[in-house]
């Protein structure tokens, strides 16, 4: 008589669902913006207030999360970022206000 096999060994597995990354604008004290790309932005925005991460926000402090984009992979959110620095800064300004007024 066969040995009987566990349901999981002949079960095929299920493709391994990957976290989403995000693409994000932060808001300095002299009003500079910052892009950058996280797969946790509020702990990112964290560590840039408390002045890790970026050399960015040596000379100015982090005030504000000002705009967060879900992007379904890195190379995504990679995409989106180098976009996204591409902008002059009154599109990046369109972007925060537009990410504010819908939360």
């Amino acid at each position: 008589m066969p040995e009987a096999v566990p349901p999981s060994v002949n079960e095929t597995p299920e493709p391994a669902v990957s976290k989403p990354w995000f693409v994000y604008l932060v808001r300095a004290e002299n009003n500079a913006l910052y892009c950058g790309i996280s797969d946790d932005p509020q702990r990112r925005f964290t560590a840039h207030q408390s002045g890790k991460g970026a050399r960015f926000f040596y000379s100015s402090p982090a005030v504000a999360l000002v705009y967060v984009e879900e992007c379904v992979s890195k190379g995504e959110a990679l995409r989106q970022e180098r976009l996204i620095k591409k902008l002059r800064k009154s599109a990046k300004e369109v972007l925060a206000a537009w990410y504010c007024a819908n939360l």
